[in-house]
């Protein structure tokens, strides 16, 4: 690793000479940020522990992980031994038993520096080993969870395919009987973590089943027989941490392996799958409210230091009331992500207050990159400067976990009361 990436944003020096050094952000409240007065000390505690942690050990690197599409290993590493990982994760499997709420403060702290460094971390605060501690078998809890609070069991979720993205419920792989167990046939798509997971979800279905019938998930380690090699799919933003293509072909799936017994009578499995990604949808909004304070700080120090006509930026009030618009947008966003997080019960937040968030953090996340960038001016548009990163890292998140058309249509179905199948009807 190179010093030109270690420092890249720290500071910067362009060929006029001009400076960019991020205003320091304060880890203790501020007459300008009145969220802290809504966090217990306990909370406040975890929040400035995270941005701490995202200053210091973070920053440094951001642009390293970005530019060579590198796992943040480091930083994990340092999440991990400031005690975040196991951090929401039940006591009696190790972990400090906070909720949801917490783990969705760590995430935007720690996308507000370095999205890719939260995103590795997303899967031991707010992931899919939720659906373990709620659906699993007490074996599987006893096995699994240990690992997930050391901050050892790298956890991913494998629900898209090729033919199912947004359409979910058209998923094709399935778990066909084999003796006293299964075998696991088919592709999986856009698996976040893939490459480095060594336990993975995979929603499958009965043999025969079509549509909201059918559905299950089984538990795989490892990479056993008849797991291909993850293919990685290059893509925008969130480099770091790489999206992944899954091929199983035969893979064997004991008993003890299965989360949920696919039904070929039930849509049990196909409302789980919907559901059992509510916490992960809680940490994306944190995480798209994190990237967008991040913009809004770099936009700030910007106009502060930044002259032109003999005069700091910041005094122009065309571009106050773009900061302002900015300010509001995030939080509001903070506030939705934050009102969701809170209303955890049963292990997954409620569907209303989760869609609610997801929806405009992750509208608001590309409104306030994307003033950032103009904010920036020509520096906005270069890679040695994070705001562009902000903007390619921010506009996966509308997409992950469900396009902002898709949270619309769930928005609606609840406000309604009317659930509407997108589906044409066959005669």
């Amino acid at each position: 690793m190179t010093e030109q990436y270690i420092e890249r944003d720290r500071t910067l020096l362009d060929p006029s000479g001009d400076v960019w050094d991020p205003v320091p952000v304060p880890a203790e409240p501020g007459d300008a940020d009145a969220s802290w007065s809504r966090l217990s000390e306990q909370e406040r505690r975890t929040r400035a522990l995270a941005r701490e942690l995202a200053e210091t050990e973070l920053r440094p690197y951001a642009a390293h992980w970005d530019e060579n599409e590198e796992f943040p290993e480091r930083s994990l590493a340092a999440v991990r031994e400031a005690g975040l990982l196991g951090l929401t994760v039940p006591a009696e499997y190790g972990g400090q038993g906070r909720g949801l709420f917490e783990g969705c403060l760590v995430v935007e702290e720690l996308a507000r520096v370095c999205t890719s460094s939260a995103m590795a971390a997303q899967p031991f605060l707010n992931g899919p080993w939720r659906a373990i501690h709620v659906l699993g078998s007490d074996a599987q809890r006893e096995r699994l969870l240990p690992g997930v609070a050391a901050g050892t069991r790298h956890f991913a979720i494998a629900m898209s395919e090729p033919g199912a993205g947004t359409a979910g419920t058209d998923l094709r792989a399935e778990l066909r009987p084999d003796g006293p167990g299964f075998r696991l046939h088919g592709d999986k798509s856009w698996v976040t973590g893939g490459r480095e997971a060594d336990t993975i979800i995979v929603f499958c279905r009965a043999p025969g089943t079509v549509g909201p019938y059918g559905i299950g998930a089984v538990l795989i380690e490892g990479r056993p027989d008849g797991m291909a090699e993850p293919h990685v799919d290059p893509k925008m933003g969130i480099r770091g941490v790489a999206e992944c293509t899954l091929r199983f072909d035969g893979v064997r799936i004991e008993p003890q392996d299965v989360l949920v017994m696919p039904d070929p009578d039930s849509k049990r499995g196909a409302e789980i799958l919907v559901n059992q990604f509510n916490p992960e949808r809680c940490g994306n909004a944190a995480m798209c409210t994190g990237i967008a304070q991040g913009a809004l700080d770099a936009s700030v120090s910007h106009l502060k230091q930044r002259r032109q006509f003999d005069r700091p930026l910041a005094d122009f009030q065309g571009l106050q009331w773009m900061i302002a618009d900015m300010a509001l947008d995030v939080e509001v966003a903070r506030t939705l992500v934050w009102r969701a997080a809170r209303a955890n019960t049963g292990g997954f937040p409620p569907q209303r207050e989760t869609v609610m968030a997801k929806l405009y953090s992750s509208e608001m996340v590309q409104r306030v990159t994307n003033q950032a960038i103009q904010l920036h001016g020509a520096r906005g548009y270069s890679r040695r400067w994070p705001v562009e990163r902000f903007f390619r890292d921010g506009r996966g998140l509308s997409m992950g976990g469900g396009t902002t058309e898709v949270m619309r249509n769930m928005l609606a179905s609840i406000v309604l009361d009317r659930r509407v199948s997108q589906r044409i009807p066959t005669s």
